[in-house]
């Protein structure tokens, strides 16, 4: 039997997992998630699918992420009337993911058409809407973590806990008779792996002896310190003591499922033995109030060590769901503490915070998370000095701080471990979900012992590689090429743009005097006509 993957996302990217595979007995999907980052990227979300969707029998969702599951919506709304076969704590939660993906599309796209009205372009319709994605949830179905479920003929698939989020799977997959001398060909799909001393989530699990392994790649470049929950709250807490000296705000934009979570429990633990300063939580996220309450009904499956409901029902913590509680916190003086999505600082209601408090040096932005190349979130870890918000320039100077510890992914060596773990590999490791560096250097640590180097494959978007032959083969797919290789990993013009207009606005403001503001926008026209 022939077995095919084309790498419709997360390809030197960390965002837009999907992965077709096809068999003579049909075509089912590992994930289909929503594309985030720069402008060029982004912009697949409204091309049509590299598939039709009506063939697809099947989707097999790793976890609720929206970088994995947020186009699942589009996906029905286009046409498949298959199965989504995805754990009950991933259904749970994406049952509230969706509906708010859909509706930030249709408010970022009002938002973007009053612009577009006033400066005289034609209007945008959203990827998908709230009932595109209420829709699509009528087609999951929910399955057991480690029991076998059938896919489609001469295909079963089998979920392993992944650690990485409430209902997050690892998915081994066999195929009958595709095997060498017709035995059964097995693959493994990482998921996201959650990393060591993850708090709320278990360890992952997954079995060994593959053909293949699919594997993320997100921080497969980084080695993080040996830390403890224990060691993960102090670094907290001096960031937020630290904070607090200012008298301002300190912004954590978190993702708004599992990582806030994990912060609310760890903030609240500190506060209640006093080793920083009592002040008001805000949990200003809808999806992230709704997502707390699934943690709440599955607070049997988290870490039986941490009270979720006493700790979820602190005086310190409050919710803000409506926009009129939303904006009320910026009229707060004082030191506060403001959770709010997306942890990439690129849609949702963090993005109001920023422009309300970037500019002062008495506030902190704490980011806890993977910024991916060309967000928001990403130019302020660089080191901007001021960003564009929603066509508003804004200086940064607020304190902007990291900390890596409450990442869901595993670092590099602890995904080589992982890898190491699933042995014997006898065919080859796909390495996706990542960034080129980050890529490279988890190629980098496998090749070392692990895996040889031949085995080790780094897909680029859109290629396909034939699976039941005796060493994966790369097909010839130049010409389906949505996006060049560059344009997928490099900052595109729209990033260019905006860092353009930035530096033009700084030069001319420090200019001396109105004569040499006039010679440089001279020389700015000069510049264009002769490009045109």
């Amino acid at each position: 039997m022939s077995v095919t993957v084309r790498f419709c996302g997360a390809a030197r990217t960390v965002t837009g997992s999907c992965y077709l595979v096809e068999t003579p007995a049909g075509r089912f999907l590992i994930d289909c998630g929503l594309f985030q980052g720069q402008k060029t990227l982004k912009e697949l979300n409204y091309r049509v699918f590299p598939f039709r969707p009506a063939d697809i029998d099947t989707v097999l969702l790793t976890h609720a992420h929206i970088d994995h599951s947020g186009l699942l919506p589009k996906l029905v709304h286009e046409g498949f009337e298959g199965r989504i076969l995805a754990t009950r704590g991933t259904i749970d939660l994406c049952s509230w993911m969706l509906p708010d993906s859909g509706g930030i599309q249709e408010s970022e796209v009002a938002f973007l058409n009053r612009r577009n009205t006033a400066r005289g372009r034609p209007e945008v319709t959203p990827i998908y809407t709230q009932a595109d994605a209420k829709a699509a949830l009528q087609s999951f179905q929910p399955v057991e973590y480690e029991k076998w479920v059938d896919v489609i003929p001469g295909v079963r698939a089998r979920y392993w806990n992944a650690g990485h989020l409430l209902g997050s799977a690892s998915i081994e997959i066999e195929f009958d008779g595709a095997g060498s001398g017709g035995k059964k060909l097995r693959l493994l799909a990482s998921g996201d792996v959650g990393p060591d001393a993850k708090l709320l989530q278990p360890d992952p699990r997954a079995p060994t002896g593959f053909d293949y392994v699919i594997s993320e790649a997100t921080y497969g470049d980084r080695l993080r310190a040996a830390t403890t929950p224990e060691q993960r709250r102090q670094r907290l807490a001096s960031e937020v003591r630290d904070a607090a000296t200012s008298r301002g705000a300190l912004l954590v934009p978190a993702f708004a499922v599992e990582r806030t979570q994990e912060l609310i429990v760890d903030l609240i633990d500190l506060m209640e033995r006093g080793e920083i300063p009592a002040a008001p939580i805000f949990l200003d996220s809808p999806l992230a109030i709704h997502a707390t309450e699934v943690f709440r009904d599955h607070a049997e499956s988290l870490d039986p060590d941490i009270d979720v409901n006493r700790l979820f029902n602190s005086p310190h913590l409050r919710f803000t769901e409506t926009v009129d509680e939303s904006k009320a916190i910026a009229k707060l003086t004082g030191f506060h503490i403001i959770i709010a999505a997306s942890g990439m600082c690129d849609a949702g209601r963090i993005r109001h915070h920023l422009k309300r408090w970037l500019w002062s040096n008495r506030a902190t932005v704490l980011l806890v998370g993977f910024q991916a190349h060309g967000t928001l979130g990403r130019f302020l870890q660089d080191g901007a000095k001021a960003v564009r918000i929603q066509g508003d320039e804004i200086k940064v100077a607020a304190r902007i701080r990291m900390i890596d510890e409450y990442s869901g992914h595993a670092d590099g060596t602890e995904m080589a471990r992982w890898i190491a773990a699933r042995r014997p590999i006898h065919r080859g490791v796909f390495l996706v979900h990542g960034e080129e560096e980050a890529i490279a250097g988890l190629a980098g640590r496998l090749a070392e012992r692990i895996v040889p180097a031949a085995k080790l494959f780094q897909p680029l978007l859109d290629d396909i590689y034939e699976l039941s032959t005796p060493e994966p083969a790369l097909l010839d797919v130049a010409h389906r090429r949505r996006l060049a290789p560059e344009a997928v990993t490099n900052l595109d013009w729209h990033n260019d743009m905006s860092t353009l207009v930035l530096d033009i606005n700084d030069r001319i403001t420090a200019a001396a005097d109105d004569r040499a503001r006039g010679v440089i926008i001279r020389r700015l026209r000069r510049a264009l006509e002769e490009a045109g």
